[in-house]
């Protein structure tokens, strides 16, 4: 290999490998494709990724010299139409409708492509999603309508903390003070409302409950620095976001004292499916999937769910969410076989449908405070049941269905 193809190609695995982390690859995934990549272009390599830091160790056979390279990255989110578009190029670069020169051109393309959706979808789409998890709690409409829109005014704290890196260093407890001030202030107009439930609802983007899963399912695949790195940063997130609405459910008690509670009517049941169908279309904007794939998305939820329920009256809530997650695995490894897309792009939303984070959360408000959010028995062996049956089920089908695309 002469040196200057060399260097091209090397270019083109580590931009590839930060962008694929940028977009919200896992550890595992993203070491199993880089692997394929290299041997599609005849260089023997091997990588350790964790959530700050790529190690790239590339063999080059000219000079018979291991190339080792250490790039320190921050935690990606999820761009799920830009990883989608990221494995339609390797897959071009495969068959040879693309050169390498034009793969890295393509690269770069792919990393400067705007948002695919507008800043007002987004906006919408937030302040959905909190309110769609207030109706999957089975609470009131009053609590669905106001944490639709205390979710509207923490999006106006993301879209500014996207300029200012002050605020996005605090974003998490800043949220949950202001979703928390905000709860306990609508008290003196609506005493109906159960403000905890309204400010998990309101913050529910940011709680870690899908980042727990993929740390437990990296430390599954036996990659032990990521996962147990992805763990300890969910933690710490879930921290910052309690302390911030405790913080803000205290300044507003000094500020508007406290209201006794009224009760209230909830909503019928039916609604938790109208809940999946809200839910699972804003994540569509939200993981900015494309367009192409947004049905399968939303299918992705109401597969997850459906499974989840209809096994839970049958083996309880914790192996109910393995029969959804063993669901949503078969599905995703058949829509990657046919669609030729990474299962990432509808497995992820299957699986925010089924992820426990709020009752995460739900147990640390009952360790600290001694009250609980909702009524739930056994709610900390429980959420740990299902976090293992979550990793579980994935494992399972990727058994029973072979994955055709390493991402």
């Amino acid at each position: 290999m002469k040196p200057d193809q060399f260097t091209q190609k090397r270019h083109f695995i580590m931009t590839l490998g930060k962008l694929l982390h940028r977009f919200g690859a896992t550890a595992y995934r993203l070491e199993n494709h880089l692997i394929n990549v290299a041997k599609l272009l005849d260089i023997p390599a091997s990588y350790v990724i964790t959530p700050t830091s790529l190690t790239f160790i590339l063999y080059n056979h000219e000079d018979q010299k291991d190339y080792n390279f250490i790039i320190r990255v921050t935690p990606g989110g999820i761009d799920l139409g830009a990883l989608s578009r990221t494995n339609e190029l390797v897959d071009e670069l495969g068959s040879g409708e693309r050169t390498l020169s034009e793969a890295i051109e393509r690269l770069v393309d792919i990393s400067k492509r705007p948002p695919p959706y507008p800043a007002i979808l987004t906006f919408l789409a937030f302040g959905a999603s909190t309110g769609a998890f207030a109706l999957l709690m089975q609470t009131s409409w009053n609590d669905v309508f106001w944490s639709t829109t205390i979710g509207l005014l923490v999006y106006v704290l993301v879209h500014l903390s996207e300029r200012s890196s002050g605020i996005s260093n605090m974003l998490e407890p800043l949220s949950s003070i202001v979703a928390a001030l905000c709860a306990s202030a609508i008290t003196l107009i609506d005493p109906t409302i159960n403000v905890p439930l309204v400010i998990l609802s309101s913050i529910i983007v940011f709680i870690p409950g899908l980042s727990l899963t993929t740390g437990l399912s990296e430390i599954a695949e036996r990659n032990l620095i990521s996962g147990t790195a992805k763990i300890m940063d969910s933690i710490m997130t879930l921290f910052k976001l309690y302390f911030g609405a405790i913080l803000g459910m205290t300044v507003g008690g000094l500020f508007w004292g406290q209201v006794d509670i009224v009760e209230t009517t909830m909503v019928p049941v039916w609604t938790s499916w109208l809940a999946v169908f809200i839910l699972s279309l804003s994540l569509v904007v939200i993981f900015k999937a494309r367009p192409r794939h947004a049905l399968w998305g939303i299918l992705s939820g109401f597969i997850a769910h459906a499974t989840s329920v209809w096994a839970a009256a049958y083996v309880g809530v914790a192996l109910g969410a393995f029969a959804g997650a063993f669901a949503i695995g078969i599905y995703s490894n058949l829509f990657a076989r046919f669609l030729k897309a990474p299962a990432t792009v509808v497995m992820l939303q299957g699986l925010v449908v089924l992820v426990p984070g709020s009752k995460v959360y739900m147990g640390l408000n009952s360790l600290v405070t001694g009250n609980q959010i909702v009524q739930a028995d056994q709610l900390g062996s429980q959420t740990f049941l299902i976090f293992m049956s979550l990793v579980a089920g994935l494992i399972f089908a990727n058994v029973a269905v072979r994955p055709k695309s390493s991402l």
